[in-house]
């Protein structure tokens, strides 16, 4: 009885593009949502840091800048006094009726957490309960 033994002829590599893709797709939509878009505001303003940014990315909106002394600037609008009801006029104004504006604060990380609060207030008192707060990335949080 002889044996016989067949000679293997190795497979042709095989390149498969599908996992490629994948990983391709999941760069593209990091990097979409780690874009930012700046808007400049008429204050000079230190935002407080933050790991993490959404993408902001709503047409709709209204930006409510206020300085370290507690100046405020609603849509690059100077609000000319600091109460509440000056600061609700001006938020009613810059929504002209619409409660789906949201609200952006931009507040300098000095800022006294007063001049927040009114802020807060004063969109209650406007009708628009859609606030959220502006940061800026933590520029050594990636070198731990």
């Amino acid at each position: 009885m002889s044996l016989r033994f067949r000679k293997t002829r190795p497979e042709d590599p095989e390149i498969n593009l599908i996992p490629f893709i994948d990983v391709l797709l999941v760069i593209l939509i990091f990097l979409m949502l780690s874009t930012t878009y700046s808007k400049f505001t008429e204050l000079q303003i230190t935002l407080p840091v933050a790991d993490a940014e959404k993408l902001r990315d709503r047409p709709r909106e209204i930006i409510v800048a206020v300085s370290a002394d507690g100046r405020y600037v609603v849509n690059r609008k100077v609000v000319d006094g600091r109460s509440v009801e000056l600061l609700t006029a001006e938020l009613m104004a810059a929504a002209q009726g619409n409660p789906d504006m949201v609200v952006i604060v931009s507040a300098d990380a000095m800022t006294p957490h007063q001049s927040v609060i009114n802020i807060m207030d004063a969109a209650r008192r406007a009708g628009l309960a859609r606030l959220t707060f502006a940061t800026q990335t933590n520029p050594g949080a990636g070198s731990r």
